[in-house]
């Protein structure tokens, strides 16, 4: 039911490549989607083992079934990583990578049961759609149901698509017996979660390369682009990611009876303080002459006490969403620690005006004039309590640490650590405790003064100008991947984050990269389609499915082309 491709498509792919059959595309990826494997589910540690016996129906792998090799990840049960080598002449690699794990189903309510069976749950969409009052999004993807060039299913856009591509280009790729260079493609879980599927595969990476004897010379992410139009942004090639930091502020006032609020500090203005100078604020996007990130912006903002008391409370906690792409983290936590402090002791400087006003008003000092708030980072509020708690703190810390292990949400998990070495310290406010509620995802990007890096840019520029006069297949460059992906530990040297690792409270969300981890360029190109993760999930079936394995195909092949002639010299 391979979704039509208009003529000039078709003939702009026999033009640019051999033939991959986009009816064969299409089955592998319908079969993997129908292979429910949910971030943190036992479907998601099953998949690894399917995935292998799908490689093994290829003939190549029939008769190399040692180039098939799965890397433990984690979880209980166990999950695995996948990679799966097509080799060809010489040592040069190029990586195809993809994530299986996908979010939940539940968002499909009454459909749920077709959720991973993409021809019926198709119908049943049109059905449902057809009957009723909709809105301007659903009748978008009604149209788009119809047209037949769209898919639906849980997984299917992100990104299993993606991966059925890979096995294409494996296949297309071991089909040529003059080839030059190597292929791999790579599958791993959790990328929805924390990427553990590709941080386990990027530590292994380099004794795998040195068992097969490769020189992994770039990559290809395969993940999902989103367009609400005619796709000419989707069909996109990322050049690098975004980078994602969660920086944390725990703020501790001086908590007073309601009715005479000047004998304390309030955790809630420091805390409004602190926010306004955050929120939205487009003077802190990360910006340099490729690219703009969006403003850092609040995922969590709450009082910390759980009860009703006539008293104001003592603590608030405020949690940011910051990406970025041209800073380091060292500067971005830099910034801000003097955003927080500003915006906190202008907080308390305004109270204080306001205590002197209400003095005035009834003759008499409302209040004490409350100090500066201190400010100190996760770190340095650690090295308070280890002092008072002696040789005992770090099993304690573990302990208290394990105790919390159950709850999956990692800003409750570092606010309620951070809240114990509080406590464990004696921290009076007025204080801010700063550091890192969440893994830290790495940007990326290509760096064309490295051989590899611009050698890859050229292949892609080359099939860029093969596809250039085709509407429906061109691509676009673009500067950085907007999602957090595994792209952020693909090709990733050991970057030297200490800031970031030293004040993160949950050990499990600290990266701990390899020390001979590779360093390699990595783009990101795969499928297009619409509202991913939600229950009108679509793929773009013509380009999914026909065009992207001979773009992919073609630039893993045009840059170990040039590979070898660059080493030949």
């Amino acid at each position: 039911m391979t979704a039509n491709v208009s003529n000039g498509a078709q003939n702009a792919v026999t033009m640019a490549h051999n033939h991959i059959d986009a009816q064969h595309v299409e089955e592998l990826a319908l079969r993997m989607v129908s292979w429910r494997s949910e971030t943190g589910t036992p479907g998601e540690a099953e998949f690894s083992s399917r995935f292998v016996e799908l490689l093994k129906e290829i003939p190549y792998f029939q008769e190399n079934p040692a180039n098939i090799r799965t890397v433990a990840s984690h979880g209980d049960p166990l999950t695995h990583n996948v990679v799966a080598l097509v080799r060809g002449k010489g040592r040069d690699t190029v990586v195809l990578a993809g994530h299986f794990d996908t979010v939940a189903t539940d968002n499909y309510h009454e459909l749920k049961s077709l959720s991973c069976d993409s021809l019926n749950l198709k119908d049943a969409l049109i059905k449902d759609l057809g009957k009723r009052a909709r809105s301007a999004q659903e009748e978008r993807a009604l149209e788009d149901l119809l047209s037949g060039d769209f898919l639906p299913g849980r997984g299917l856009l992100d990104m299993k698509s993606g991966i059925a591509a890979g096995i294409a280009c494996l296949e297309r790729f071991a089909a040529d017996p003059d080839r030059s260079g190597n292929l791999v493609l790579i599958v791993t879980p959790d990328e929805e979660r924390e990427s553990r599927g590709m941080r386990s595969m990027r530590n292994a990476l380099p004794d795998i390369a040195r068992d097969f004897d490769l020189d992994i010379s770039s990559a290809i992410n395969l993940d999902v682009t989103s367009d609400q139009g005619d796709g000419s942004e989707g069909r996109a090639v990322y050049a690098g990611t975004i980078g994602k930091l969660l920086p944390f502020a725990l703020v501790i006032g001086c908590s007073s009876h309601a009715s005479y609020p000047y004998e304390g500090v309030s955790a809630q203005a420091m805390a409004a303080g602190i926010l306004t100078r955050f929120e939205g604020n487009a003077d802190l996007a990360d910006r340099d002459d490729n690219d703009i990130s969006p403003p850092p912006i609040c995922l969590e903002a709450k009082d910390l006490r759980d009860g009703y008391e006539v008293t104001t409370p003592e603590r608030f906690w405020i949690a940011l969403n910051w990406l970025y792409h041209g800073m380091t983290a060292e500067e971005l936590f830099k910034r801000f620690q003097d955003e927080v402090r500003t915006g906190a002791v202008d907080a308390v400087a305004r109270f204080t005006a306001q205590a002197e006003a209400y003095g005035k008003l009834v003759g008499k000092r409302a209040g004490a004039t409350p100090p500066a708030p201190k400010l100190l980072t996760f770190t340095e509020l650690r090295a308070m309590a280890a002092q008072i708690a002696g040789n005992d703190f770090e099993r304690l810390y573990d302990e208290q640490e394990q105790r919390l292990s159950g709850i999956d949400n990692p800003l409750s998990v570092s606010r309620q650590l951070t809240e114990w070495l509080v406590g464990v310290a004696h921290l009076a406010g007025p204080a801010i405790v700063v550091g890192f509620a969440g893994l830290h995802y790495p940007a990326s990007h290509l760096d064309d003064t490295k051989t590899n890096d611009r050698l890859f840019r050229e292949a892609i520029d080359e099939t860029i100008k093969v596809f250039a006069d085709f509407p429906d297949q061109s691509l676009v460059w673009k500067p950085h991947f907007q999602g957090i992906s595994d792209m952020s530990f693909l090709g990733q040297a050991t970057l030297g984050q200490d800031i970031v690792s030293q004040n993160t409270p949950v050990s499990r969300l600290v990266d701990h990269p390899a020390a001979n981890a590779l360093r390699f360029p990595v783009v990101n190109i795969g499928p297009w389609g619409r509202e991913f993760h939600q229950k009108l999930e679509r793929v773009h079936a013509p380009y999914a499915f026909e065009v992207l394995p001979q773009i992919v195909s073609m630039i893993a092949e045009k840059f170990l082309a040039a590979k070898a002639g660059n080493n030949a010299r």
